[in-house]
């Protein structure tokens, strides 16, 4: 299988090659040349499968380059009980991601028992593996960049802590992350990682990275590599679960489900729309946002506004308060029917500051074939379904996936299971659990203390040339 660019100006390349290379030369994402399809007999052989062995099935559609008895050991390496055993209590942690039902019908995909009690952790981990192996293979080493607003973070952190060949350079909007969220990066002491808390939102992160990505001559004099969910393996990664909550929560390949994903970057429901245009039967998508609603305004009215730092809310649920998606751009492709000239014209838009409208192209009508809804949910809502799921089923679930299990009842359609992906433990959001419950959430042992541990963390404006300088300064020769 070959990768090409949303942007149509790149030439295709290997599983292998964009795995190490993040952003496309033309500054688009890359995405298959067509999706791998699914039959119904796999669907039926692959339902009572352990999650490596699905893992395996599903990522070998993907990297065709890697033989299929190092990609077998590299996912088995992954998804063990042992890396996903967090010390929740009432989970069934041989199952990776295990599926809770609060009520008929209403499930929550627990995506949280990894290292560092986020679902980024289920593509992360994965990831970091397959970057030492890749460049064991290659003899080289790489640095990475990436942006986070939370969870992307610490999770790549932990993911890449100690790998042969590899550095880290992470950047954080300083101060607008949770303290336990700070102190889960910050406080890593490594020598491969780079922590940079930039003056800004995480949009001025996340442009800082794609300013230091397309200056072509530096990444690849610097072995620049992501993290971010604009790298296709960790999207690939996160395909898998979707497969597995389905089979968790239906009985037979004839059913169809909804899936309610909190959403901010637009990676996590990109990997749903993927498994769906696989050929997993997913009757609906639903997108849900915070404040910062700008994909939901897009679902609703076809116009795409991206606010900029100073009209991005900072919110109780911080780990989606970013206003310019990354991972859009792979779902609009799709959605222009795969043309690089058309998302070209519309991300020189975004780029300039702008946004861009379909209603007055095909690809509005073609929208509704996609099956996505949306929704938005506001702190006073995330606090009141905290309490109510609390009060009726003594689950304690965390702002981001309050924001899903709101929007998501709002806006399922009548007979379909709703699951809805859960983002973080309560745990890393301790001031929103104790405003909406009076108490303290339960924290794992290994967490005990970390805020109060000794950080190491540079703080820094939001400045290109300081970046390129900082990183340069701190590669050995």
């Amino acid at each position: 299988m070959k990768y090409i660019s949303t942007r149509g100006q790149s030439p295709a390349k290997t599983f292998t090659e964009i795995l190490l290379a993040g952003l496309a030369p033309d500054g688009g994402l890359y995405l298959p040349e067509e999706y791998p399809q699914v039959t119904r007999a796999e669907l039926d052989a692959w339902r009572m499968l352990p999650y490596a062995d699905l893992a395996y099935a599903v990522l070998s559609k993907f990297a065709t380059d890697i033989p299929a008895a190092d990609l077998k050991a590299i996912v088995a390496r992954t998804y063990t009980a042992e890396v996903y055993n967090n010390g929740r209590a009432d989970s069934d942690f041989t199952q990776i991601t295990p599926l809770r039902t609060l009520s008929t019908g209403v499930h929550i995909l627990e995506l949280s028992n990894g290292p560092t009690l986020a679902f980024k952790d289920m593509a992360m981990q994965l990831l970091g593996n397959l970057f030492e192996y890749a460049l064991d293979k290659q003899h080289q080493e790489l640095n990475i960049l990436g942006a986070t607003s939370g969870d992307t973070g610490s999770a790549a952190e932990y993911a890449m802590r100690g790998k042969r060949g590899v550095r880290v350079f992470m950047l954080s909007p300083n101060g607008k992350m949770s303290a336990f969220q700070r102190a889960q990066m910050y406080s890593l002491q490594d020598e491969n990682i780079h922590n940079i808390a930039i003056n800004g939102m995480f949009d001025d992160a996340q442009d800082m990275v794609k300013a230091v990505s397309n200056d072509h001559a530096y990444k690849a004099a610097h072995k620049i590599g992501t993290v971010n969910s604009i790298n296709w393996g960790r999207v690939s990664a996160q395909i898998v679960y979707y497969f597995k909550g389905y089979f968790a929560a239906t009985q037979s390949n004839d059913e169809q489900v909804a899936f309610s994903v909190p959403s901010g970057n637009f990676g996590n429901i990109c990997a749903g729309h993927i498994a769906r245009m696989m050929g997993l039967p997913i009757g609906q998508l639903i997108l849900a946002t915070n404040e910062n609603d700008v994909l939901d305004e897009f679902f609703r009215t076809g116009s795409y506004r991206p606010r900029g730092t100073n009209h991005t809310y900072q919110t109780s649920s911080p780990s989606m308060d970013i206003s310019k998606a990354s991972n859009f751009e792979r779902f609009v492709y799709d959605l222009v029917g795969r043309d690089g000239e058309k998302v070209r014209e519309f991300w020189n838009k975004v780029d300039a500051g702008g946004a861009f409208d379909i209603k007055g192209n095909d690809c509005w009508h073609e929208l509704v074939k996609f099956k996505f809804s949306s929704g938005k949910s506001t702190h006073l809502d995330r606090l009141k379904t905290i309490r109510e799921l609390w009060e009726e089923y003594g689950v304690m679930v965390d702002p981001h996936t309050a924001d899903g299990l709101k929007v998501g009842l709002e806006q399922r359609r009548p007979g379909l299971p709703l699951i809805c992906l859960e983002t973080a433990l309560p745990a890393k959001f301790e001031e929103t659990i104790v405003e909406a419950l009076g108490r303290k959430p339960e924290r794992p042992e290994t967490m005990a203390g970390i805020e109060d541990l000794p950080q190491k963390v540079e703080v820094m404006d939001a400045d290109v040339m300081q970046l390129k300088a900082f990183i340069s300064a701190h590669i050995p020769n």
